[in-house]
């Protein structure tokens, strides 16, 4: 199995930071799959009818990939989703599609989806410059959330608590950039300095955290000095999460959910999400999660026992065989699907 990782940085330069890209190649590694990790600005896009089973990468016609992992979430450029849709037309397998990423960076598009399907978002109104505080005021109240419309691991994000701090803001924003689409969101009081991030694969559930904020902050984000801990999944938070992910198209997500009373109301959803915190935390590797479930999709099923070897050597059995033990349960319910439509056809033929 082959695939290509598209990321900021290509394999010869990536950083001992880049903690996520590193945990997938070397994983990789283990389960005999041929993983390369390559920059947006190393593929030249060429549409023609007359070649569709390679790629100029570097210069060079290169055999496409049996699937492709985006990892730039939220910093994906224009450019980067045209190498993704491009690959997409010629047959790459691609998790997450062009679609889901682009809907995802939008946040008040993506809010606007799941309000729609009546899922508990925030109250949230885009921003017209001059910004009407009145308006806010009414529609929002203080303390408000202040957030650019594409922004990730908290960059972005700011708490006005009250008139005077967002009118400074705005006042800032006005004289700075004053093109710059922005949301107001109403401040959940019960999830100051905390919430939770699931990780969805495959329409599955896999992981839970709870991120708690260290310095006082009203941001929680483990990339600016947040705490990770476990955290159970209730049926409540499996099926807002997992429906989150549904609705957006993501096959893999992170999906944050802050604490509203006894209940969760959906922060956000994002398309590439880091895991380091819930690896340092959990007993679960989030590469074999991932690859597990490639592999399930492309029919590449002779590297479901490579991950569950790799997974029994880890210091935890009992906790980590889930993802073998979860792609046995999604092969069994096609099975019992194939059956069921064998029996239809057969109830239906003429005797």
């Amino acid at each position: 199995m082959k695939g290509w990782i598209l990321y900021k940085d290509a394999t010869d330069t990536l950083r001992p930071e880049a903690y996520e890209i590193n945990r997938f190649v070397e994983v990789a590694a283990e389960m005999g799959i041929e993983l390369a990790v390559l920059s947006p600005e190393q593929f030249d896009l060429v549409v023609t009818r007359d070649d569709r089973k390679s790629v100029l990468v570097d210069g060079q016609e290169t055999a496409l990939p049996d699937f492709l992992l985006p990892r730039m979430g939220a910093s994906t450029t224009y450019f980067a989703l045209a190498v993704i849709r491009h690959l997409e037309r010629l047959g790459v397998q691609t998790f997450n599609t062009s679609e889901s990423i682009e809907v995802v960076k939008d946040k008040l598009y993506s809010h606007q989806i799941l309000a729609q399907s009546n899922l508990p978002v925030a109250k949230t109104m885009l921003a017209k410059f001059p910004v009407e505080v009145d308006k806010v005021e009414q529609t929002i109240g203080f303390p408000v959330v202040v957030k650019i419309i594409s922004g990730s691991q908290g960059t972005g994000v700011f708490l006005c608590e009250n008139r005077g701090s967002l009118e400074d803001l705005m006042e800032l924003v006005g004289a700075t950039k004053s093109n710059v689409n922005i949301i107001m969101q109403e401040f959940i009081a019960s999830s100051r300095g905390r919430d939770l991030r699931v990780i969805t694969v495959g329409g599955r559930a896999v992981a839970c955290m709870q991120r708690v904020s260290q310095d006082g902050s009203f941001k929680a984000n483990i990339s600016r000095g947040g705490r990770a801990e476990p955290f159970d999944i209730t049926p409540e938070i499996e099926w807002l999460s997992t429906e989150v992910a549904r609705l957006l198209g993501l096959d893999i997500a992170g999906i944050d959910l802050l604490f509203d009373g006894d209940h969760y109301r959906i922060c956000e959803a994002n398309s590439s999400p880091g895991f380091q915190g819930m690896e340092d935390c959990l007993p679960v590797s989030m590469p074999h999660e991932v690859f597990s479930f490639i592999a399930v999709r492309l029919g590449k099923l002779e590297y479901l026992s490579k991950a569950n070897q790799e997974v029994l050597a880890g210091p935890n059995v009992a906790s980590e065989t889930r993802p073998l033990q979860a792609v046995e349960r999604e092969l069994d319910k096609v099975e019992e699907a194939v059956a069921g439509v064998d029996d239809a056809d057969a109830l239906s033929r003429p005797k």
